[in-house]
């Protein structure tokens, strides 16, 4: 078995200005897909807006520089992702496909398997 990460991506602006009845529709999906990926989903987790991240990069030789807000400026940010054990990809792909983000022009998502370090 493989664990794969589903990553969440949209438009913040979009993302805000969403009408309840699209709400109610991506509720409803992953409401599904938690239904059809039981035992498979690990963790789950929706996220803060991007503009509420902390970054760290490096400050220079031993140093460390903290800033508020994402580490990259991008239309997209992250807004949730699963983590899921499954037996390979295509079973991975057929779950995710049923989110309502992959069907819509400003959001997507992204799978990717975690490295066995074991």
């Amino acid at each position: 078995m493989m664990k794969y990460l589903v990553l969440i991506f949209g438009d913040e602006a979009e993302w805000a200005a969403m009408d309840p009845e699209e709400r109610a529709r991506i509720d409803t999906a992953h409401r599904e897909f938690v239904g059809k990926a039981g035992d498979a989903i690990l963790a789950v987790g929706q996220l803060e807006p991007p503009q509420t991240a902390t970054s760290l990069r490096t400050g220079g030789p031993g140093q460390v520089s903290i800033t508020d807000g994402p580490f990259l400026e991008a239309k997209e940010g992250l807004g949730g992702f699963y983590l899921l054990q499954a037996e390979d990809l295509d079973q991975v792909i057929a779950l995710a496909s049923g989110l309502r983000e992959v069907h819509v022009g400003h959001s997507g998502v992204e799978i990717r398997a975690l490295v066995n370090h074991g």
